[in-house]
């Protein structure tokens, strides 16, 4: 048994999803927690993880290593 007094108090809260997910848990916070994204919605736990390239930077990436890799092989082949 833990000493009385000193813990704050532990009780149950609801977790709401901005998804529309509604958990509850255990926590010493007062007053139900509100989060922006859960497991049920987060594309790393849902495995619907898209990559999403905007401005062009993985090809430009690409392009880069290709030049540096193609002037590898001619250093090597050159030798």
């Amino acid at each position: 048994m833990p000493k009385q007094g000193i813990h704050p108090s532990y009780n149950e809260i609801n977790v709401k999803c901005a998804c529309g997910s509604i958990f509850q848990t255990r926590s010493t916070h007062k007053g139900d927690i509100v989060l922006e994204i859960c497991s049920a919605c987060h594309p790393f736990f849902t495995g619907k993880q898209k990559l999403i390239d905007t401005a062009g930077r993985v090809e430009r990436f690409r392009r880069k290593f290709a030049k540096s890799d193609a002037g590898k092989a001619e250093t090597a082949a050159a030798k």
